[in-house]
């Protein structure tokens, strides 16, 4: 029986055709386009992104309606809900940047929220930026609808004086402006030049980071991931998505039949060799739980000594997201992974296919002539970037990223900042020197509330020519476009009494990512001491969205997940 001749399963054409008593339920559908024979159709819901807040979503609105026509012409039909999204690169380091994580709830609950409203049959979700990906994604685990994900792309590189630029460079900037390393007429010419167009961050951030990790989970269609926001593959690519998500329907191929354990190493295998963002750890973490699958942060760790660094991107390195897709994209760094078997092959995807199968007439070998994509004899480093450290002063753990490094270990004088805004005024304010371990707390999950990135600080830390000889540590989170010696995500944070609340000015701090360690030089009964002494301090927000976010958050060392 092909595939044209089974009958799809229909939850929401039950609903509205069961007994005369359904009638109003079909008058009002009747109100949006159905007619008479629509009705028996698989109803399908397309969560879009769209908004002109960030580049990174304009554009979805034509991806869904591409998507949308496609799944019309292939018998199914298309509902059309927005949902929200927030400017991570717009927020940072503001206030406004608490609100990022807090999104990616906010997000998965408004489409779980609709889909179980209105019984939907499949879920086709557009998104661009870094949180609605992995909101959509929970979404999708949650539900266990038949899902397919469309990325909305990513932008095109910027120019300036021979070098490419991303929104990463324009942070850069303001540090080498305060170093008086650049002109203030270089400063504006970058600013302008940055962002050139429509789509995601375009070095290995968050969002081609977590598109990449989507892809390898099975859940996007193979070479979807390092598209262009603005070529016409894209808008292809979202309309084949369509009638992918109709096949799914009719053979009822499931999120959880996709999303298992060996998926989720696979995604990780993929983020280690592409040099993604730490966030991919919490994101990745939040996803296997709303899909019921064990997944912890040393699971990273244990894949990370295995899988090498082969694509030489942006942040520490040279290349952008259409770099890569010029030279192969995805699809060959998974090759290359599962004839070394670092992937499992036999992983199910959206195609109907596995990923050996789907990966089949894909080369095994980068391209000659270039430099983008490393052989594997060649590696741009032998072993994974985002290491896992632990120590006294991070017991459930934190997320280093290592990729880029001149030194591996620090060893230094803790200078304690109690926010990001504090750090930001010191270090603008030439009172960080070489050496020194930067510590900004109470910005984590609950603390902060909402775990805001740090690019503004360590972007400011490099363009002054400190990034090789600072570190960081936080219990916030960092930008995929950081790099440097820079340590997030620890846990326990500060709000809830974790070591890192229990710093003072001065103590010596140890961060070393040979040895996986983060340690305080302070003995046991010290920090007995200081913790007796150590009193909560009041919630930044008494109501609203915030304050609930605050009360339900989970510890990062869980995906700072909220149910």
């Amino acid at each position: 029986m092909t595939n044209n001749d089974k009958k799809a399963p229909n939850r929401h054409s039950r609903a509205v055709t069961e007994g005369d008593n359904r009638a109003p339920n079909r008058a009002m559908l009747r109100a949006v386009g159905f007619g008479d024979d629509d009705f028996s159709k698989p109803i399908v819901a397309i969560a879009n992104g769209q908004s002109d807040i960030t580049p990174c979503n304009v554009g979805l609105g034509d991806l869904a309606l591409a998507a949308a026509g496609a799944v019309r012409e292939d018998g199914g039909m298309p509902q059309t809900f927005g949902t929200i999204t927030v400017s991570d690169g717009i927020s940072m380091g503001t206030e406004g940047m608490k609100c990022s994580l807090v999104s990616r709830e906010v997000i998965a609950d408004s489409i779980e929220t609709v889909c179980r409203a209105q019984s939907m049959d499949g879920l086709l979700a557009v998104g661009g930026c870094d949180k609605n990906m992995p909101g959509a994604m929970i979404a999708m685990a949650r539900l266990n609808l038949p899902s397919v994900f469309v990325y909305g792309g990513t932008i095109k590189a910027g120019h300036y004086d021979g070098k490419d630029l991303t929104i990463v460079s324009a942070f850069e900037a303001v540090g080498e402006l305060g170093a008086g390393r650049i002109s203030r007429e270089v400063f504006r010419e970058i600013e302008k030049r940055a962002c050139p167009g429509r789509g995601a961050c375009g070095g290995m951030y968050t969002a081609n980071t977590m598109s990449s990790a989507f892809e390898a989970l099975g859940m996007s269609l193979p070479g979807s991931s390092t598209m262009a926001a603005e070529d016409a593959e894209k808008r292809d690519s979202a309309a084949e998505s369509g009638r992918v998500l109709m096949r799914l329907v009719i053979d009822d191929l499931k999120p959880r039949d996709i999303l298992t354990r060996a998926a989720f190493n696979n995604a990780i295998a993929v983020v280690m060799a592409v040099g993604g963002s730490t966030n991919a750890v919490l994101h990745l973490l939040a996803i296997a739980h709303a899909a019921e699958v064990e997944l912890a942060m040393d699971d990273f760790e244990d894949i990370r000594v295995r899988v090498p660094v082969l694509a030489d991107m942006k942040p520490s390195g040279p290349y952008v997201a259409t770099d890569l897709h010029e030279v192969g994209g995805i699809p060959l760094v998974m090759k290359m992974l599962l004839v070394q078997g670092l992937i499992d092959g036999d992983c199910m995807t959206i195609t109907g296919g596995t990923v050996a199968e789907n990966l089949k007439l894909v080369a095994d070998q980068p391209p000659a002539g270039q430099d983008v994509v490393r052989p594997f004899d060649s590696p741009v480093y032998t072993q994974g970037h985002l290491a896992m450290l632990k120590g006294n002063l991070a017991p459930e753990g934190c997320v280093a990223k290592i990729s880029g490094l001149k030194n591996r270990a620090i060893t230094g004088p803790a200078r304690v900042f109690d926010s990001e805004e504090d750090c930001m005024d010191a270090i603008m304010g030439d009172r960080i020197a070489e050496g020194d371990v930067l510590v900004i707390r109470y910005e984590g999950p609950s603390g902060g509330p909402g775990m805001r990135e740090m690019l503004s600080p360590t972007s400011a830390i490099i363009g002054k020519g400190l990034g090789d000889s600072v570190g960081f540590i936080t219990d916030g989170r960092f930008s995929g476009g950081t790099y440097g010696m820079v340590v997030g995500h620890v846990a326990p944070e500060a709000q809830v009494g974790g070591p890192i609340a229990l710093v003072e000015e001065g103590d010596t701090i140890t961060i070393d990512a040979d040895r996986l360690l983060l340690e305080l030089a302070v003995d046991d009964g010290e920090l007995k001491r200081r913790k007796a002494a150590w009193t909560e301090p009041a919630p930044k927000y008494t109501s609203g969205v915030l304050w609930k976010y605050s009360r339900l958050v989970s510890s990062a060392a869980r995906g700072a997940i909220t149910g």
